[in-house]
């Protein structure tokens, strides 16, 4: 019967996948099979402490968030949890040899939206590796297998990646961020007074690891390689989307990709694919 208790805690992180984000359930569909379970446990595990520092505003964050943390170091130790969630995560963190100096990390960026509303130029690289790019070294010990020479040769690509998609976020959730929790990640920005020149300097090096990240994903395991290559071209897609909006816009408005298109380009990213052209 603890299969079928395995198996609950897995759908239940895949079921957090899919109602918190399309784009990278998508992405995750069209992995090797073997490689489904584990990242939709990576991405149920990030999501809901995510939420915690994001949308739990009437209870103590910082004391769930602890809690959280406790209950994640317990889960890794013992290699069962009854909160479903983490159940599935710790799976996948033993398995796959994932660090604990990944998760903490992670974490510490969790704890850093509690005391932090602005960043500085150290601390905003900082909360970028824990929250981003720790999550792209995750799903890439997943993607290894325990092939130690392809992580250490593909873990800065992996951390462009992350730091691209969380970036890319940060531009598109200007204003949620700053009406609804009084946050501006961009260091030196001021939302007020947010124009062109600030705008195009943010886009400028989100394009340095957008263009850092291809070679990566070329090299990836081929299991791997079109879930995270059609993640890439819808983040590039959103982003050229912002690229294109003023600054005005990306003031008043969350900018989308249309389910639609998401679609267009899940086929068009499996056709160059089984074309050998990724």
């Amino acid at each position: 019967m603890f299969s079928l208790f395995r198996q609950v805690c897995n759908e239940c992180s895949q079921l957090v996948t899919n109602r918190y984000s399309t784009s990278f359930s998508l992405g995750i569909r069209v992995f090797a099979k073997k490689f489904r379970t584990p990242i939709y446990a990576v991405y149920g595990y990030v999501r809901f402490a995510d939420e915690i520092v994001d949308t739990f505003h009437q209870f103590d964050k910082a004391l769930l968030l602890r809690r959280f943390e406790n209950e994640t170091k317990t889960a890794i130790e013992e290699g069962i949890s009854l909160n479903p969630i983490l159940q599935s995560f710790q799976e996948t963190v033993r398995q796959y040899n994932i660090e604990w100096e990944l998760v903490d990390a992670f974490l510490r960026s969790m704890e850093m939206d509690l005391a932090h509303s602005t960043y500085e130029q150290s601390k905003y690289d900082e909360y970028i590796y824990g929250s981003a790019e720790v999550v792209g070294l995750m799903c890439l010990r997943v993607f290894c297998e325990g092939d130690e020479a392809t992580y250490q040769k593909l873990k800065p690509a992996a951390r462009s990646l992350g730091a691209a998609f969380q970036k890319v976020n940060f531009l598109r959730d200007m204003k949620s961020d700053f009406d609804e929790r009084g946050r501006v990640y961009f260091p030196g920005v001021d939302f007020s007074r947010f124009d062109t020149a600030a705008k195009l300097a943010i886009e400028n090096d989100i394009k340095k690891d957008f263009d850092a990240a291809y070679e990566g994903i070329r090299q990836l395991p081929k299991g791997a390689r079109l879930g995270v290559y059609l993640a890439y071209v819808y983040y590039l897609n959103l982003f050229q989307k912002i690229k294109n909006a003023p600054a005005t816009r990306v003031q008043q408005e969350r900018i989308r990709v249309p389910d639609s298109k998401k679609i267009y380009l899940l086929f068009s990213s499996a056709l160059k694919n089984g074309l050998g052209m990724i």
